[in-house]
């Protein structure tokens, strides 16, 4: 499996666990996931597989995953919102798994742990504005 990232190997797991299942919302985010119902459980039970429990990265296995703690990127909340929604480099998207209410959370949650400070809550209604139409291939 050489080239396939850990991330995405975990995100296509989640999503295979709970594809039977979906939850009401426009996306089909698949019911497991609407339990993640704050930003301190999705952060520890989705990000910090590959951002480490305490924010502060990982390198390994010919991946590096960034660190969150002490990110200055992170102070303009459309940054971390955008990665969440849309991914980049070896960070999968998230926008067809989490719900509005969850990246807002977990974007609140990390700009205002692990060693950050900024504490303007990003809201549903915000990410919701940012989120691009989902559109599936036949």
């Amino acid at each position: 499996m050489r080239g396939v990232s850990f991330s995405f190997l975990l995100v296509a797991g989640m999503m295979l666990a709970g594809a039977s299942a979906r939850a009401d919302t426009a996306g089909g985010v698949p019911s497991t996931m609407t339990r993640l119902d704050n930003g301190d459980l999705v952060y520890h039970h989705i990000c910090a597989a590959c951002h480490m429990a305490d924010g502060k990265g990982a390198r390994g296995a010919g991946a590096k995953y960034p660190a969150l703690a002490g990110d200055q990127k992170l102070a303009i909340a459309a940054y971390p919102t955008m990665m969440v929604l849309n991914g980049h480099g070896g960070m999968p998207w998230f926008a067809g798994i989490l719900t509005d209410r969850q990246i807002a959370d977990v974007v609140t949650y990390i700009r205002s742990h692990l060693g950050n400070h900024w504490t303007d809550a990003v809201t549903p209604e915000q990410v919701r504005e940012m989120r691009q139409p989902i559109t599936l291939e036949e």
